[in-house]
């Protein structure tokens, strides 16, 4: 039988859970693609930043949610060295330089991303 406390760290833990359950359903029931990856885990950054800052939830959970925004963050330095991603994001006709700026990308980062085109393509 579980305590109470033990009940209140799985509620919780169940909410932060929801939303990487959501993103691998998202990836599981389409077809993803590199232009889809960047912005799921800005969506994800996003979802989870709240849990991080709330003082309803135990320091256990703002320690979990802290681990996988570090392994977000890891994954968005890949990004930034992948020449490929960039110049996709860029041509992707939803997304060009706008999804950048959408961000909050600094503007180096955009301008990094558009001379990687232009010297791709030049």
């Amino acid at each position: 039988e579980l305590e109470d406390t033990e009940w209140v760290i799985l509620q919780q833990l169940r909410d932060v859970l929801k939303i990487l359950k959501d993103a691998m359903l998202y990836f599981s029931c389409a077809t993803p693609n590199l232009v889809m990856v960047i912005p799921a885990m800005d969506h994800i950054d996003k979802m989870l930043t709240p849990y991080s800052r709330n003082k309803k939830y135990l320091p256990s959970i703002h320690s979990a949610v802290q681990l996988a925004t570090n392994t977000l963050n890891r994954y968005y330095q890949l990004a930034k060295k992948s020449c490929t991603y960039h110049i996709l994001m860029v041509l992707h006709p939803q997304h060009r330089l706008a999804y950048f700026k959408a961000a909050h990308w600094e503007d180096s980062w955009i301008k990094t991303a558009e001379q990687l085109m232009h010297e791709e393509f030049e």
